[in-house]
């Protein structure tokens, strides 16, 4: 175990245990702080498609509203799916299909008839109906995770989903000089989930281009 992986669980520990004592009305309070800055970004005026995940059922960020403003804003919503095989630690994310939109009703969310995974998060069903993103069909990617700093650096749960779902969707779009490869990363994150002293950081790991918190918006040029 190198020393990078030792001081990220380290972290991970502290921050879990930070966001652990946050009340009920303190965490729906931030997160719609959280996308009420996120909705302001030019980045999301102009993408017609978004990544978005879909919470746990307890200690993360709200996305339910989020979700649903995505796609009354008539753009095409992405929810991640994971594999099958947990070991692989591999993801792709799916387009909510109108049929699912449509049949969410009074008091049904579009995922209310989806399998849980084992983390209890709703997942699209294989389905020749649910169109798997390719490279170049995100724009905005909003990435989950427990901690970020004041240089786009993040700290994910561990396993990697996203750094190789970015991988994967950057790989497969050509490089236009002066325009930064598909998609745009944004994260979003609660209050103790910034972290003041810096991520530490491995040579895969990606740095967020905007990170949105209750209370601010970072900005960096990567």
């Amino acid at each position: 175990m190198t020393a990078t992986h030792k001081a990220k669980q380290v972290l991970r520990k502290q921050i879990r245990s930070s966001l652990s004592k946050m009340t009920a009305q303190e965490l729906t309070t931030q997160s719609s702080q959280v996308f009420d800055n996120l909705f302001q970004l030019p980045e999301y005026e102009t993408s017609q498609s978004i990544g978005l995940f879909l919470s746990m059922p307890k200690g993360e960020i709200h996305t339910d509203d989020a979700c649903n403003k995505i796609l009354q804003d008539g753009k095409s919503l992405f929810v991640p799916r994971c594999g099958l095989d947990f070991e692989q630690c591999d993801m792709d994310l799916i387009r909510v299909p109108l049929e699912d939109v449509e049949k969410a009703q009074d008091s049904k969310t579009f995922y209310e008839d989806w399998p849980r995974n084992k983390w209890g998060i709703p997942e699209p069903p294989i389905d020749s109906k649910y169109h798997i993103a390719q490279p170049g069909d995100i724009d905005l990617l909003i990435v989950p995770g427990l901690g970020f700093d004041s240089k786009g650096g993040r700290l994910g749960q561990g396993k990697g989903y996203y750094d190789r779902f970015i991988q994967k969707m950057r790989d497969g779009v050509e490089n236009t000089e002066g325009i930064p490869k598909k998609p745009v990363l944004v994260a979003v994150g609660l209050n103790p989930s910034f972290v003041s002293e810096g991520i530490p950081m491995a040579e895969h790991d990606f740095r967020m281009q905007k990170v949105c918190l209750p209370s601010q918006i970072l900005n960096f040029k990567l």
